[in-house]
């Protein structure tokens, strides 16, 4: 090999395709390798009940596989030979193919759901482990073999910038996934197009690998090995895994948070790791588009604004989303271009990724699989929002008397709320004539009255240290004052967290437990001897769940099925001649309503006793006896996560069996940001089953916790089944609809959120 640098586009004409092939074949590897990643998921999601855990743990494993892909192509470089690493490559891609096409097995049976995590991995690896590590490997390893036949070349000295045409691949195929892949094909039709795709994949590498042996510069020799540079020092590595894992934790915080309160969707997954690779896009680009002296000012304010309105729920969620996305985008982007910043010389190229590919399993394992652990609430997500900021620069020498001046005013516009708010917890008098008089909540007033401190974190970007303690104060005060109620218990599990607080309301008594799962309030009970066994919310007898149970237990004795445990409020409604079955996924759930602590329905309202079966409904429903109920209540869509797998047609159709001839299946389908009524309908229709709809709006003349806005479907085998419910006027028929039915195979969530933001005309209101 030449040492001579030979001008760019010289040589034959297969030297001037040889950069192109490589682009070509490391785009289509890293399409294939983060278009799998949803698809694979959703086919999961369904075995463990939607919860958006599920989509951080799988992500946990991706980035695995993603490590030992990159491990192997370090380890490969060791084989001198560019003809034996190719045709290793080639024979590992060959045996992952044996697992094609894509699927779930089912070789460890069901989960457990009170240990998900050790299953879920080990599903993933046994289903997709393999072809997704060797195709993993193959970015690493085209840039390392093109370093070497371009040896001499200009572009042979920067073969890095083919990591651009790699995460610019990964991030066209994300986004056709929501847009393009899911709307218009069904998971089967994914599964066998991928599979194709991987075996087109292969032909390209076979082509390349003849490409590279026919095109050597000097054809009577290997390439020459790259010049030895210096080794990576330790600390060096320290921070480079670091740089990599502040994104891959923020990213799969930002993930979990806005999927919460919508639901673990392929579009939701999608928009932050999009992001994430589109960081890296502009990271590597030799000319990025938008420059590090751009990215840390933007950063700088919109994550101190991201860090201020993490702690308090956002009624306005496009506002809230779009925040979110920036704040990320732009603190990812800083800190990849941190690390391209410190990339080294070509011959490092495999070790590099290798401890990029490292900072992102740390950083996805912190959040996905240790957070939860040590935290009892979701402190992660702005802890390491905080934290990033001391990757930004440092300044030099002592904070000037103008900087100090701005750390003392941030440190006393933090502690202001946090007093406002002790001192009014403990004056009825002044708390009183303080919700009487201010025009603002109290989390709305702490907002504005730490937006002073927001600005001087912003003046202080150029201390990274001073910028940092800010940020922490911000969220220390804002995390303070958005506990609302006083809580009695906090508790985390796979499924989320779990709070129970105490609420005064006067005319239920005083004493009011409420139990809330992320943000969304999921039962509520009065203490108060007079109205504790008076079922409240969405379970009131005037709303349609309990004029629902009222007129079933009308006909006899009633066996009753209530899909999503809650408070256990429905256990009130049970009778001595009763039976009534309550099938949830999460076991902290179960212990917590039936805990007289907490919640006493189920322990001392109840005849007699009620059974939980714990697992995926889909699941546990499936072993049911078929024509066995007179009532199954699905109540597992108001928020956090719905799990659509409940709502398809062949789910419907599976409840429609359990009953008998005239029973009833009630859907609740209450939800605060998607529409999820049509695509009921749809499927109803569908099976050609007589159905109703209602819609009830709470009394203002009610106590605050007793009833809640409802919105249900009612279902029944047979016309019959539903006659008592058609002679109530509450109960209407609705229009037919144009929206089509969610399956096994087919979902269209990102519809249902363009619904609920734009509501169309033919909705059932």
């Amino acid at each position: 090999m030449s040492d001579t640098t030979i001008e760019a586009g010289a040589g034959p004409r297969g030297d001037r395709l040889t950069p192109l092939l490589f682009a070509l074949a490391i785009f289509t590897s890293a399409s294939l390798v983060f278009v799998v990643q949803p698809m694979v998921t959703k086919l999961v999601l369904p075995m463990l009940g939607g919860s958006p855990a599920v989509w951080n743990t799988a992500m946990v494993f991706f980035q695995t596989a993603l490590l030992a892909g990159y491990a192997y192509a370090h380890g490969l470089q060791r084989i001198g030979s560019i003809k034996l690493q190719v045709a290793i490559h080639l024979g590992l891609l060959l045996m992952a193919a044996l697992f094609l096409p894509l699927r779930i097995n089912g070789w460890l049976g069901d989960p457990d759901p009170a240990a998900p995590i050790a299953w879920l991995l080990a599903t993933l690896a046994l289903s997709v482990g393999a072809p997704f590590a060797v195709l993993s490997a193959t970015a690493p390893l085209l840039q390392a073999w093109y370093a070497r036949v371009r040896a001499g070349y200009p572009d042979g000295q920067n073969p890095y910038v083919l990591y651009a045409a790699s995460n610019l691949g990964s991030f066209l195929a994300l986004l056709s996934y929501p847009i393009l892949i899911e709307p218009l094909a069904t998971l089967s039709g994914q599964r066998f197009g991928w599979s194709a795709g991987y075996a087109a994949f292969m032909l390209m590498i076979v082509g390349l690998a003849l490409v590279v042996w026919s095109r050597r510069l000097d054809r009577t020799s290997e390439p020459a090995r790259l010049a030895a540079s210096p080794p990576i020092s330790l600390k060096d590595k320290t921070v480079l895994v670091l740089l990599a894992a502040a994104p891959s934790s923020l990213m799969l915080g930002v993930t979990a948070h806005l999927s919460t309160d919508v639901a673990s969707a392929p579009f939701l997954w999608v928009a932050p790791l999009a992001l994430y690779l589109l960081t890296f896009v502009i990271a590597f680009q030799t000319r990025p588009w938008i420059p590090l002296g751009v990215t840390l000012p933007v950063q700088a304010a919109i994550g101190a604004v991201c860090v201020l309105l993490v702690a308090f729920r956002s009624s306005n969620w496009s506002m809230a989303f779009a925040i979110h996305l920036l704040a990320f985008f732009f603190t990812a982007l800083m800190c990849h271009q941190l690390l391209a910043a410190r990339r080294p010389a070509p011959d490092r190229l495999t070790e590099f990724y290798l401890l990029m590919s490292l900072g992102g399993v740390v950083g996805g394992a912190f959040t996905a699989l240790l957070a939860p652990v040590i935290f009892n609430m979701v402190w992660e997500y702005p802890l390491v929002l905080v934290l990033v900021g001391l990757a930004r620069p440092w300044g030099r020498g002592r904070l000037t008397a103008t900087q100090i001046g701005l750390l003392a005013a941030a440190a006393a516009v933090s502690v202001a709320p946090v007093a406002l708010s002790i001192w009014l917890n403990n004056n009825d008098a002044a708390r009183t004539a303080f919700y009487q008089m201010s025009p603002f909540p109290m989390g709305q007033l702490a907002m504005i009255i730490l937006l002073p401190a927001v600005i001087c974190a912003f003046l202080l970007r150029d201390r990274g240290l001073a910028f940092t303690a800010v940020l922490l104060m911000v969220t220390l005060s804002s995390q303070w004052i958005s506990r609302g109620y006083d809580w009695s218990y906090s508790g985390r599990s796979f499924f989320g967290v779990m709070r129970v607080a105490n609420v005064p309301d006067p005319r239920l008594g005083g004493d009011v437990h409420v139990m809330m799962h992320g943000t969304t309030l999921h039962g509520a009970q009065a203490r108060d001897p007079r109205f504790d066994c008076v079922p409240t919310l969405y379970y009131a007898p005037a709303t349609p769940i309990g004029q629902a149970a009222e007129m079933v237990q009308q006909r006899g004795p009633a066996r009753i099925g209530v899909v999503g445990q809650g408070s256990g409020a429905m256990a009130s409604y049970k009778r001595a001649e009763d039976r009534m079955t309550f099938f949830e996924i999460d076991p902290m759930v179960d212990r917590l309503s039936r805990d007289p602590r907490w919640f006493s329905y189920i322990s001392g309202c109840a005849s007699g006793p009620i059974d939980t079966v714990l697992g995926d409904a889909r699941l546990t429903l499936a072993r049911q006896p078929a024509g066995s109920y007179d009532l199954l209540i699905i109540d597992a869509f108001s928020s956090d996560a719905v799990p659509t797998h409940l709502l398809t047609q062949e789910a419907i159709a599976g409840y429609l069996a359990l009953l008998k001839p005239n029973g009833v299946v009630l859907l609740h389908l209450s939800n605060r940001n998607l529409d999820i009524t049509l695509p009921a309908i749809a499927a109803a229709r569908a099976l050609g089953k007589a159905h109703l709809h209602q819609i009830y709006y709470e009394s203002d003349a009610t106590p605050d916790m007793a009833e809640a806005s409802t919105e249900a479907l009612v279902l029944s085998p047979t016309p019959e089944g539903l006659a008592d419910f058609r002679a109530d006027a509450r109960w209407k028929q609705v229009r037919s609809t144009t929206v089509r039915p969610w399956t096994d195979d087919y979902v269209n969530l990102f519809g249902s959120l363009q619904r609920s933001m734009f509501p169309p005309p033919e909705r059932p209101l």
